[in-house]
């Protein structure tokens, strides 16, 4: 843990114990006595997250918490010595991310911190390509182009979109109605047969170009990109 750490908190023990724990586990500690102070020191040390108390002298913990939320995300944790829920809902509602009842245990403040931290953690989503080889064939769903035997083929959207959605799970049938859900969405009314004008559009760009795959009625059912097994 290696945290830049403001406590706000008027009751010195308190504010002493949580220093030495948090300082022990390796964070730099800022304490400020009551809540105008906590705010200067919160705009002046730029913390990662804060404990703040709610019953304090010149600001309380709901309007120190408040303020910081109109300029800042970041965690804070509220420390009161109530556990009414009504206490509990002021600092949610106040934009604080958790709260901790007083007495508590210091284990249970720094596995509250951690979760905290964790969840405000920025989300690094790994972007997939979006592209399917086959042979003599290649659907790039990032560069919206297919490529059928080297050339590159004009292809209206809803065609890729099918096409692509279709070879991503080569061998598996659809019905006209899922294709529908999934290719137009949930909110296209239309007939069902507009999976069948698109797969025949699709034949006839795609017609005998490589023996290893093929779009294939199932009848009665509905359509797949069978590839052929080796």
């Amino acid at each position: 843990m290696d945290y830049n750490v403001l406590i706000v908190e008027d009751d010195h023990n308190i504010a002493e114990l949580l220093q030495m724990y948090l300082e022990k586990e390796g964070c730099t500690v800022t304490v400020a006595g009551d809540g105008g102070e906590g705010l200067r020191q919160f705009r002046a040390v730029h913390p990662d997250i804060v404990l703040l108390d709610v019953m304090m002298p010149v600001m309380d913990g709901w309007s120190v918490c408040k303020a910081i939320r109109s300029e800042s995300q970041v965690p804070v944790i509220m420390l009161t010595a109530k556990g009414e829920t009504d206490d509990k809902v002021g600092g949610l509602k106040a934009g604080a991310d958790d709260y901790i009842t007083k007495p508590f245990e210091m284990k249970e403040v720094l596995a509250r911190i951690e979760a905290v931290m964790r969840r405000s953690a920025p989300q690094v989503v790994e972007k997939k390509p979006r592209r399917l080889v086959f042979d003599k064939l290649i659907i790039d769903m990032d560069a919206f182009e297919l490529t059928v035997d080297g050339k590159k083929i004009d292809t209206p959207p809803k065609e890729m979109e099918l096409l692509y959605y279709l070879a991503s799970s080569p061998n598996r049938v659809y019905t006209r109605n899922q294709l529908l859900d999934e290719v137009w969405g949930f909110d296209y009314f239309g007939d069902s047969r507009t999976v069948d004008v698109h797969v025949k559009r699709l034949r006839e760009k795609l017609k005998g170009v490589s023996p290893e795959w093929s779009l294939e009625t199932v009848w009665s059912v509905g359509y797949k990109f069978e590839v052929l097994k080796a």
